[in-house]
């Protein structure tokens, strides 16, 4: 491996083969579209190879290369390092694992070569974007993964591509604040090289700098107000997609460069005005993500909203500006990759055999497919911060961090976690237990083809790992990402908190019991908080889409376009009409004046001399 490494930190090779490879093995994928053995051979051998340069990066300690760009001064510094390593090594087994469910999900698919083909390109810009030191040159990458995001919302959707618009809007506003946030910081700081730059101070330029950079990478992660895509992705794109992106790469980045920002870029003090902004931030995203996961009777969409309020423990983390804070959003966004992908891909596995992920529609379906369903019971235990699993160890983190914070933002946490663990209880109830519901015309189902379910399986696992073996975790990983001495890791000291956290809990069992009692049934077990007094207003309200922010630039945007119909219309009939008009009238009032009287010609010559005069005196006063 170190062998490997100094060799990779030879000239062009790092970011050649970090870069390049996984845009070779996407092409190569997707020529073998129709050569489903072959295929699934070169998303082995490239998905691998991706994870062997990773880890041979980070065991051999990392890589620095520059590379100048045309000759004018602008060069790209690529670093491995720190945590762009661990990143590194992550993002690669989070990336195979789903490469290879993708590749059996899509198999008699014609869409599955693309869809490999720009899931690798983007693998690609997410490896230079978290290698790249320099600032413009980690927009680049940036932008191209927006670009493969918006092709792979079209795949399929050519007819409507409501989804794919509305994520460039949302998304390209995002990165529009970060590009300005990146110049404002270059000229705060004289140069566009992280490594070279300190901890800004957050004063002045440098506080709009900041604080644009911050919304940029929170809106990337999926915070309010960028978040309203994704739900509306989850009717229109496939299960890899809602894995892939929202369910992991997005937050990996996102999140990766918010606590750069706050640790490495700029000097953000705890109980600061940036870091009110990222608590807020955090907790409105994490309230309102999960009490829209609620109220969901589709598995996909609870799963994209709950995509979107666990963005909110990791910005909790990030906001607090403590050390126990960086670690709990690190742990936590790794989790979630681990999780939430999971939780995906076991829709996946549903739709995929029921052709729905419709609650109303299909359910019991534990006994039809085991493997699927224990997948999901542990994914659905960690989610909820069930003590042991990997969940309940970063949460702890996170209240920890929260509540050295405020006592508001612990509260919103606890309140989070109390509804988490609802929405899991309704959806594993109604999903895989009770009586075998099916759509029409389906009549029997099985567990999926072992290429769909060993990864599910591996993510499970790793959830297992990284709560039982927490303390190795956070040896091999976080310190070293986040340059740390001291450890986190173990049981959570603070047994008052643990307790709360248990009796949230219970409080969340019982209310299911209740509300499963009822309703009679899983499905409809959350029903009474969806239709409670207040909140059912408040609720439809959200489901109308009067409170997505989009809509309301939509809006702005059309009553703009209607004032300037209504000034290009009032012009058009000044000069159509008007102007026209009054140049007829004049004209006969002329032509019935001039009838050959020369008394009549002398009184309009002096009136016209008067009027000329009167209007000259006024303009002298």
């Amino acid at each position: 491996m170190t062998g490997v490494a100094n060799w990779l930190n030879q000239g062009a090779a790092l970011p050649l083969a970090l870069i390049g490879l996984p845009l070779l093995g996407g092409v190569i994928a997707w020529l073998l579209g129709k050569r489903y053995a072959l295929q699934v051979a070169a998303v082995l051998v490239f998905g691998l190879a991706n994870i062997f340069l990773s880890l041979a990066l980070f065991l051999g300690g990392g890589a620095d290369v520059t590379l100048p760009f045309a000759g004018y001064g602008f060069e790209g510094h690529f670093v491995a390092g720190g945590m762009s390593s661990v990143l590194l090594v992550f993002t690669s087994v989070v990336a195979f694992l789903l490469a290879r469910y993708s590749v059996s999900y899509f198999k008699g698919d014609t869409r599955g070569g693309v869809f490999l083909l720009f899931y690798f390109v983007s693998i690609g810009f997410v490896n230079g974007a978290l290698l790249s030191s320099n600032l413009p040159v980690m927009l680049v990458f940036w932008e191209g993964l927006l670009v493969c995001m918006g092709v792979l919302l079209l795949l399929g959707n050519l007819e409507k591509p409501r989804a794919a618009i509305k994520m460039l809007w949302i998304s390209g506003v995002a990165d529009l604040l970060l590009m300005l946030g990146v110049i404002v910081t270059i000229r705060v700081s004289g140069q566009s090289d992280i490594a070279a730059m300190g901890r800004l101070p957050v004063e002045g330029l440098g506080a709009y700098g900041c604080a644009l950079m911050l919304l940029g990478a929170m809106g990337k992660a999926g915070a309010m107000p960028f978040h309203s895509w994704i739900p509306l992705a989850a009717e229109d794109a496939s299960s890899p997609f809602l894995a892939v992106f929202p369910g992991s790469l997005e937050k990996i980045l996102g999140i990766g460069l918010s606590i750069q920002i706050v640790t490495r870029i700029y000097d953000v003090r705890p109980g600061s005005a940036m870091s009110t902004l990222v608590l807020v931030i955090g907790a409105v995203t994490l309230l309102f993500g999960v009490s829209m996961a609620l109220i969901q009777k589709d598995m996909k969409r609870l799963l994209s909203y709950h995509a979107i309020s666990q963005v909110g423990y990791m910005l909790l983390g990030v906001g607090s500006c403590l050390p126990v804070g960086m670690v709990a959003a690190l742990f936590h966004m790794m989790n979630n990759a681990l999780y939430k992908s999971g939780l995906f891909l076991t829709a996946g596995a549903i739709e995929r055999r029921t052709g729905t992920t419709d609650l109303r529609h299909v359910g019991g379906l534990g006994r039809a497919m085991p493997v699927t369903m224990t997948c999901f019971v542990i994914f659905g235990l960690s989610i909820s911060g069930f003590p042991g699993f990997n969940g309940f160890f970063s949460k702890e983190l996170v209240f920890d961090a929260a509540l050295e914070s405020g006592v508001v933002y612990y509260i919103v946490a606890l309140v989070g976690a109390v509804m988490t663990a609802i929405s899991f209880l309704k959806l594993g109830g109604a999903a895989f237990f009770g009586t075998l519901r099916l759509p029409r015309g389906i009549k029997q189902v099985r567990e999926v083809r072992a290429g769909m379910y060993l990864p599910a399986v591996v993510l499970a696992a790793l959830c297992v790992f990284f709560g039982a073996g927490n303390r190795l975790v956070d040896q091999w990983l976080f310190q070293p990402a986040l340059g740390l001495t001291e450890s986190f890791a173990g049981w959570p000291e603070n047994w008052v908190l643990v307790a709360l956290s248990v009796a949230a809990l219970l409080l969340a069992l019982a209310d299911h019991l209740y509300g499963r009692k009822k309703t009679g049934g899983a499905l409809g077990s959350a029903d009474h908080i969806h239709h409670a007094p207040g909140l059912r207003q408040a609720y439809a309200l959200a489901e109308t889409g009067k409170l997505d922010p989009y809509n309301w630039l939509v809006a702005a945007v059309g009553g703009f376009s209607r004032v300037c119909q209504w000034v290009e219309n009032g012009v058009s009939w000044v000069y159509d009409k008007g102007v026209p008009g009054l140049i007829g009238g004049a004209s006969k009032l002329l032509h019935r004046g001039v009838n050959g009287s020369l008394t009549r010609y002398l009184l309009l010559a002096v009136a016209g001399f008067a009027g000329v005069l009167i209007l000259f005196l006024l303009i002298l006063l």
